[in-house]
């Protein structure tokens, strides 16, 4: 499509870029967006089809492969799934035990969701950017991103759900008076009841500030990392549209781009596992 004798870079880069959106128009009838100006008036409440397709279709394949690894799991000679779950088992569990120091059977099974998730997720990356949306032009769909984390609509409902866990342990671990006097006694002390009320409001907005910075940066980081990822394949997918030199060398640049973003892409998923690992550590820590 970067040579497509109908859209100029700009609005080939426009168009990789827009999401497949479903939304109540201005004029108050329901449908799909078919340009970027159009979902755009749509608003806080549309959603983004392909976002929601391509995320819940990975979590499926990823459930559907570890079910079906534990179904066909023997004490026997492992199969090669068998081999690779348990490889990942491993890691997860490494990772949370240098990482968790408290008592808590959702964390590992969450920790090997999140990784895996967010792996897939990112792996859609390496897909060429013009094959998908290909072909759903040919069946007649106008956008299709096929990156659910360069959405910051699904990296923002990841890291709300981490939080909402977040919340619910530091309130159950160490009661509702125990959170708020977490986030009103520190770090500033005192003794002092006329000072007391003071420092109570100060330590409030720093410690709030930083329990509202753990969703912000766990969202924000994955999909920065990721965008940024996207928005180089297709400036390089540009170049193939510029005369065969430029597209032998937008090649090169392609396939090595590829290999060190597969770096990256495992890299965001760990860094948002081990994250989720640290955050939920430390609601599960009884400050006395």
């Amino acid at each position: 499509m970067a040579g497509s004798e109908t859209l100029t870079s700009g609005e080939y880069i426009k168009h990789h870029l827009t999401n497949l959106t479903f939304g109540q128009f201005p004029d108050g009838h329901w449908g799909v967006a078919h340009s970027a100006e159009q979902a755009k008036e749509m608003g806080f409440w549309a959603i983004h089809l392909d976002s929601m397709f391509w995320s819940l279709g990975l979590a499926a394949l990823f459930g559907y492969f570890f079910y079906t690894a534990a179904q066909k799991a023997s004490a026997g000679v492992p199969s090669g799934l068998q081999n690779f779950v348990e490889l990942m088992i491993d890691f997860v569990n490494d990772s949370v035990r240098g990482s968790f120091s408290g008592k808590n059977d959702l964390v590992a099974p969450l920790a090997l969701t999140v990784f895996a998730w967010v792996f897939l997720m990112n792996l859609m990356d390496l897909v060429p950017v013009d094959l998908i949306p290909y072909i759903s032009g040919v069946l007649g769909i106008h956008f299709m991103k096929v990156v659910p984390t360069t959405d910051p609509n699904v990296t923002f409902a990841l890291a709300l759900g981490v939080f909402g866990l977040i919340l619910f342990y530091s309130i159950k671990i160490k009661g509702v008076g125990g959170f708020v006097g977490e986030l009103t006694g520190m770090p500033f002390e005192t003794k002092n009841p006329l000072l007391k009320p003071f420092f109570m409001v100060i330590n409030l907005v720093l410690e709030g500030v930083n329990l509202i910075a753990k969703p912000v940066s766990l969202a924000l980081r994955l999909f920065g990392n990721m965008y940024a990822g996207e928005m180089i394949f297709i400036l390089i997918a540009v170049m193939y549209s510029a005369g065969w030199v430029m597209g032998i060398f937008g090649g090169v640049l392609q396939l090595g781009w590829a290999i060190f973003h597969i770096l990256i892409i495992t890299l965001q998923a760990f860094i948002f596992m081990t994250l989720t690992i640290v955050y939920l550590d430390m609601a599960h820590a009884e400050h006395h």
